[in-house]
């Protein structure tokens, strides 16, 4: 249990979050139309006579659409109803041509599930928790007002129209802006692992309505207000530490929460009403007339289920047997791209833990610095596990390793190719070590003398020392032991 409160004249408030995740399905066509999807089209140029509510245009469903929330769904392990319906949900808004949105309501394609998130001491999450999933149901997806192309006037892009959305409604079990966090970014993850959506909130395909309400700890739920569209992870920290403080502030000055419906403003930080919040009642749902029930067959859904790749948890779990560190495991694990580069990492004949060692240090800090992504890296799998064979087998030691990646992120050629050719095989010929360390320690007799009266931290000079003299060629270990040797 998160122990973060909210601390009001009247003593400490409990926050109850539920978050209603609404995620743009992959696919290449609309829910109930053929029109495209890409991002990022010219208004108005994805729009079909379906989208755009042509009279006696009849919906029919996407396949697709169908198929990647029943995987979503199998992902966090719930119920997948084989029985499902459509139904309209009612209101009218500029831009919502039919004048209702094809939903699910009362019959939705998946039940019950749940995911858990890990544990972080530092976020306030003290063992890993539960958190539950009500629902997931498939809907469309309005179209956008756009308010800047003309001084008095706003325009309709109808492109979005009819994209299929999953709503993947939690439970309200998340007690903390870290615990709302983790659970975004753990959905986002399992989404992406999936491939049913991209996750990418700042392009609107995944997008949280966030449900706060306050109550002294061990009290009924108080009234929550739902701060609708917030579009980033931390977005949704500060929606709920900023909205929970706004309501115990009113509560303790003798006000009433209003159940009702904000926008969240980032620029401000802050969320202000939008309108009152509106009951199922009020959209007087009814079974859309045009769409037969979904009826799922055992056949579709074993073809769902064998689709669906190693998820999150799995893939750490098989980390951490391997002898990966829990932080490693979950930095490997957090994005699919790393994880399946790092498995081909492995494929390639590297070791789990040094690989880890090397991947979440020197290749995240290189393509960090360059500002790329692990899918755009400069060095390939095969060349990063020849990279590291090459420090295993002796053949270069790990200083020599750094100058040689480097070399590999400038030019793309292997490792092997690099070493041959700047000449950096690490040598273990003992005359020639031997004989350098003979001129240091005649060079440095003051310095000997110090370390045999005790001044032991000069053994770490003298190995810089004939390193540097034999420009970094030298196998440390060798070193290490010819020095103890000539020191007695």
């Amino acid at each position: 249990m998160s122990d973060y409160r909210i601390k009001g004249e009247t003593g400490e408030w409990e926050v109850v979050i539920g978050l209603e995740v609404h995620a743009q399905v992959t696919s290449n066509a609309k829910l109930f139309s053929g029109a495209a999807t890409a991002f990022g089209a010219e208004p108005n140029t994805q729009v079909s006579l379906v989208d755009a509510a042509m009279p006696g245009m009849l919906p029919v469903p996407n396949r697709e659409c169908i198929r990647q929330a029943v995987r979503t769904g199998m992902a966090i392990e719930a119920q997948i109803n084989k029985y499902s319906r459509f139904d309209r949900k009612n209101y009218f808004y500029a831009d919502l041509p039919q004048g209702y949105q094809i939903s699910q309501l009362y019959h939705p394609i998946v039940g019950e599930g749940s995911l858990t998130i890990a544990a972080d001491e530092k976020a306030g999450i003290p063992t890993d928790k539960a958190i539950g999933v009500e629902r997931i149901h498939v809907e469309q997806d309005a179209g956008k007002l756009m308010h800047d192309q003309h001084p008095t006037m706003s325009y309709v892009d109808l492109n979005r129209s009819g994209v299929a959305l999953m709503e993947i409604v939690s439970r309200p079990d998340m007690r903390s802006p870290a615990e709302a966090g983790a659970y975004v970014r753990k959905l986002r993850s399992i989404l992406r692992y999936v491939g049913s959506c991209d996750g990418n909130m700042e392009e609107g395909s995944m997008r949280a309505d966030v449900n706060v309400s306050v109550r002294k700890p061990g009290d009924e739920f108080g009234t929550r207000t739902e701060t609708k569209n917030v579009n980033s992870v931390r977005f949704v920290m500060a929606v709920i530490e900023g909205e929970a403080k706004r309501q115990v502030e009113l509560i303790e000055s003798g006000g009433t929460v209003v159940q009702e419906t904000r926008l969240y403003d980032p620029d401000r930080n802050e969320t202000r009403s939008m309108r009152s919040k509106e009951d199922a009642h009020d959209y007087r749902y009814f079974p859309d007339p045009d769409l037969l029930p979904l009826i799922l067959d055992d056949d579709f859904l074993a073809e769902c289920r064998d689709s669906l790749p190693e998820l999150p948890d799995a893939k750490r779990a098989r980390y951490l047997a391997a002898g990966i560190s829990p932080y490693n495991a979950d930095v490997l694990t957090a994005e699919v791209e790393a994880a399946r580069w790092f498995d081909t990492l492995l494929d390639a004949g590297a070791k789990p833990v040094a690989a880890a060692n090397w991947v979440t240090s020197e290749l995240f800090g290189a393509l960090n610095r360059m500002g790329r992504d692990i899918s755009d890296s400069p060095v390939s799998p095969e060349h990063a596990a020849e990279l590291l064979a090459l420090v295993a087998d002796g053949t270069i030691s790990g200083t020599i390793a750094k100058a040689v990646f480097e070399k590999m992120l400038e030019s793309g050629d292997a490792a092997g190719v690099i070493v041959e050719r700047d000449g950096l095989k690490q040598t273990s010929d003992t005359g020639a070590i031997e004989a350098e360390i003979a001129k240091i320690l005649t060079a440095n007799a003051d310095k000997v003398e110090q370390y045999k009266g005790g001044k032991e931290a000069l053994f770490g000079f003298f190995v810089g020392q004939t390193m540097k003299a034999m420009q970094g060629k030298a196998n440390p270990q060798v070193v290490n032991e010819l020095l103890k040797k000539a020191l007695g």
